[in-house]
């Protein structure tokens, strides 16, 4: 079925004498290859009916079975298992053949594609990372570099301020006993010239 490179099978159940594409007893489904994951749309009761009729499915429609489970519903009909363990089995089954069809799913050039531009847009973030965490790491330096000169100059005017401040106040202590020595020169003159002003009196 489908057309020109578009392939679209039919599962049906049919009689071996038949040709492939020949009269069939009964439409059972359709099988796309092409979609991921592949396509199978069967009618599952119908099948496990033929199965139990003693239909033997061709290599193709066995894989199918298999994947979708049938097989192991069939075997387990067979053995007289309750329906709900059935459908337990079934569901476990069909999801681990999922997971397994997601790992092992085919890619086109144009996932390719994706894959290879996601790749290139994380390792330009990285870089874009890297480059802005070394600029502020030297802006960091940078400015420690300039409050350590900033403190130093700091430190540099309070020690001359304060080498300052001690010279101003030697200089005035030496003035002070400067004057303090003149007064006391001073003083022993102006008493000579008290006691000697009565005498001429």
């Amino acid at each position: 079925m489908g057309r020109k490179k578009r392939p679209l099978y039919g599962v049906v159940a049919t009689d071996s004498r038949n040709a492939r594409d020949g009269r069939f007893i009964e439409d059972l489904g359709r099988y796309n290859p092409l979609s991921e994951p592949a396509e199978v749309a069967l009618k599952e009761d119908r099948v496990l009916y033929w199965l139990g009729q003693g239909a033997q499915p061709s290599d193709t429609v066995r894989s199918i079975l298999s994947k979708q489970g049938l097989m192991l519903a069939f075997q387990m009909t067979c053995k007289g298992a309750e329906t709900e363990a059935i459908e337990e089995a079934v569901r476990a089954h069909r999801a681990r053949h999922s997971e397994i069809a997601r790992s092992a799913a085919k890619t086109t050039v144009r996932d390719r594609q994706s894959e290879a531009l996601e790749a290139e847009t994380k390792a330009a973030a990285a870089a874009e990372a890297e480059a802005a965490k070394a600029r502020q790491l030297a802006e960091q330096k940078a400015k420690e570099a300039a409050d350590a000169a900033r403190k130093e100059a700091e430190a540099k005017v309070e020690a001359e301020r304060e080498a300052a401040t001690a010279a101003a106040k030697d200089e005035q202590v030496a003035r002070n006993e400067e004057q303090t020595a003149a007064d006391s020169a001073e003083e022993p003159a102006e008493s000579a010239d008290a006691t000697e002003k009565p005498a001429e009196s």
